[in-house]
């Protein structure tokens, strides 16, 4: 049977739905699983995938994959099913769960070779040690640079960065149209370069966007501030979550449909006198100085010692088939 996975939405999602992928192939084992992503290169790898499509690119996919042949479709959105708007339970475990696919506490994966491992890090070395940060998210090119409901506030990443930039180089994940830091090093990369940097780094900061999802895929501790969105649904044990204050004023909510606030930070909805009501600065920076659970940068292994180990593999290879002669 083929099972066809279809994932709309943002990288962020995507990469959550790497646990769900696990869990559909823990119950089939044996059947063939195929996704349907904006951004496959996210599951690159993986063992748990047989194929992995773009949306722009599925010419002839109907005569391929579902026409007379034995399918199941597994493409409904978890975020409009009443357990998820009802707030009972985890993402991953109410999309599992909406396609009858026993959850077991699947986490999402990454999966990054040493060849890409080297790759990337040669390009991003760093002699101080590296901390990154991602402080604002959603697609490109919006309306609104910045979304009170899921982006840390400007004045608060800035804080953060100058308590922190004497030590650490520090790492900005953002695209150009996204409001930039002083004293940071911006980053402007493929997903598969900006996991590598997030291998490598000491320190990690980051809101409720892919990085924080793409940080536990790799088993790496994180820092995560959350406004609108909750950690218990988007988020992860391992992570150190730091929740927004309560609001201070009531909040216009007339345009809220399946969520309390819009993610793309509707003015009319803001609940706060100012956004420095939002979080403590404090918290966050002496969370980050306490932080022990940092990983290690990974151990690069020199091209040199890549290209001396091959040329090692073919030499006994062709010795052993000599012998086998």
């Amino acid at each position: 049977m083929k099972i066809i996975f279809q994932i709309d939405g943002g990288i962020g999602k995507s990469v959550a739905a790497t646990a769900v992928c696990r869990a559909i192939k823990t119950q089939y084992p044996k059947d063939q699983l195929i996704v349907i992503t904006g951004y496959p290169e996210v599951f690159l790898c993986n063992p748990h995938i047989d194929k992995v499509f773009n949306f722009n690119d599925l010419r002839y996919f109907f005569n391929d994959y579902i026409e007379e042949q034995d399918v199941k479709i597994m493409a409904h959105n978890p975020y409009v099913e009443t357990n998820f708007i009802k707030e009972q339970g985890h993402l991953v475990k109410v999309w599992c769960e909406m396609f009858d696919i026993k959850y077991n506490g699947e986490l999402p994966e990454l999966f990054i070779n040493n060849r890409e491992m080297n790759f990337y890090a040669n390009q991003f070395k760093s002699q101080k040690p590296i901390m990154i940060l991602q402080t604002n998210g959603g697609a490109a090119n919006q309306q609104n640079k910045y979304s009170w409901t899921r982006d840390l506030p400007t004045a608060t990443a800035q804080k953060v960065v100058y308590a922190f930039a004497n030590d650490y180089n520090i790492v900005h994940v953002r695209r150009e149209d996204q409001i930039p830091l002083q004293g940071t090093t911006p980053l402007q990369a493929d997903f598969r370069a900006i996991t590598t940097v997030i291998m490598m780094s000491q320190k990690r900061l980051f809101i409720d966007s892919f990085c924080q999802h793409t940080a536990a895929a790799l088993g790496m501790h994180s820092v995560v501030c959350w406004i609108g969105n909750k950690p218990s649904q988007f988020g992860y044990d391992m992570h150190t979550n730091i929740v927004a204050h309560a609001p201070t004023i009531r909040p216009e909510l007339r345009h809220s449909v399946y969520s309390r606030y819009n993610i793309s930070g509707n003015a009319t909805e803001f609940p706060y006198n100012n956004e420095d009501e939002i979080f403590d600065i404090d918290q966050i920076i002496e969370t980050l100085r306490m932080d022990s659970k940092s990983a290690p940068a990974p151990v690069l292994v020199p091209e040199a010692a890549i290209a001396e180990e091959s040329v090692t593999k073919k030499n006994k290879k062709e010795k052993a088939e000599i012998v086998a002669q």
